[in-house]
């Protein structure tokens, strides 16, 4: 896909331009890019504009959690505060970052050089909040170097099985749907076996995979415990091990096609 340069300080990212994992628009080093359901916004470092997000589309720079009362109207904004993107908190719901680090209302959060999902932590959901900025290019390497191998992310290893059960319940998350959430346990165990029809799937079994590899990786990741995450759970160990998954590119678009029959 074909993205356009920022016309100015500040520019409308549309939602046809998709996840901001993938490759950005050119820009200059410390710029920040926001996208939510409905699109997003770029904003240069010098700009000395707010990015305020929230559910009320018209009083909001970016659309998250559109369709949950639990999500305040303007949720937050995004500010340049001396050489640094700031995340501030308005609203009553928690922001998450990845793992299990929460920014309360009232509160504040330096943003990294990097891609980060912020997540609005409702009752009966998160809503994502894509977050990325800009980093400087890499010094000039010798010749030499662009014939060595490309670093993959340290991806978890899951064996076929796990595979194809973290695939079906995560699918929404593959697919860039805004919004996502696991499938229920029974409505993955209707595709597992609609997939898989010798094979006697329920959602007991879907369960037990999953949680297997939830307590695996849980030696090194944060929130995929139960005494880990206040109540009520909801999708939340769920969500949070899928997150895990696609930000180590353990999971990718291309494992979709296991879902074809």
């Amino acid at each position: 896909m074909t993205m356009r340069s920022p016309v100015g300080k500040v520019d409308i990212l549309p939602k046809e331009m998709g996840s901001l994992t993938t490759e950005l628009p050119p820009a200059e080093p410390g710029t920040l890019f926001v996208m939510g359901t409905n699109g997003g916004m770029c904003v240069s470092p010098d700009a000395g504009f707010d990015v305020v997000f929230g559910r009320c589309e018209p009083d909001v720079h970016v659309c998250v959690g559109a369709n949950d009362p639990h999500v305040s109207r303007r949720h937050g904004y995004i500010t340049r505060e001396r050489t640094r993107w700031v995340l501030h908190n308005v609203g009553r719901l928690a922001i998450r970052f990845p793992g299990s680090r929460l920014v309360l209302g009232g509160h504040r959060a330096e943003l990294p050089v990097a891609y980060t999902p912020l997540f609005i932590v409702a009752p009966r959901q998160e809503h994502l909040l894509e977050v990325r900025i800009a980093a400087r290019a890499p010094a000039p390497r010798p010749r030499d170097m662009y014939e060595v191998d490309t670093h993959n992310p340290d991806e978890w290893e899951l064996s076929p099985t796990e595979r194809l059960v973290l695939v079906c319940l995560g699918q929404r998350y593959l697919r860039q749907e805004p919004s996502p959430q696991p499938l229920t346990w029974a409505q993955a165990a209707d595709e597992l076996a609609r997939l898989r029809p010798g094979e006697r799937w329920s959602a007991k079994r879907a369960a037990r995979v999953v949680t297997e590899v939830r307590k695996r990786l849980s030696t090194k990741v944060d929130g995929l415990l139960e005494e880990e995450i206040p109540p009520p759970l909801g999708n939340t160990l769920n969500h949070n091990l899928i997150t895990e998954l696609l930000l180590t590119a353990t999971l990718v678009t291309t494992d979709l096609t296991l879902l074809n029959p």
